[in-house]
């Protein structure tokens, strides 16, 4: 989509990255966490972002997503599925067996 981060509107990165004032984000806790300096959280925040993800992880990302599905191991699944009542595990392919009378 784009090379920068910084080039796409609809991310938060120019306001989590580059410090961008924004009256539509509120910054989440587990960023503020980064680090107790706003400068400094900026710079970490920038620094994670470089970090380039497995392709197998964005594929099972993408598979996840596109199936409303949960992401991780069976414990947090199993979690998830209790929490929200919906299954987060792959049900089988193709029409279920009816069996002929």
């Amino acid at each position: 989509m784009v090379t920068d981060p910084a080039e796409y509107p609809w991310s938060s990165y120019q306001i989590n990255a580059l410090g961008k004032a924004s009256q539509l984000c509120t910054p989440h806790q587990v960023y503020l966490s980064i680090h107790l300096e706003p400068e400094k959280r900026l710079s970490n925040y920038r620094a994670l972002v470089t970090h380039h993800l497995d392709s197998k992880l964005i594929e099972d990302i993408r598979q996840a997503t596109n199936k409303g599905m949960a992401i991780g191991n069976d414990k947090f699944k199993d979690e998830i599925e209790k929490l929200t009542g919906n299954s987060m595990k792959p049900k089988k392919m193709g029409r279920p067996y009816k069996a002929k009378i």
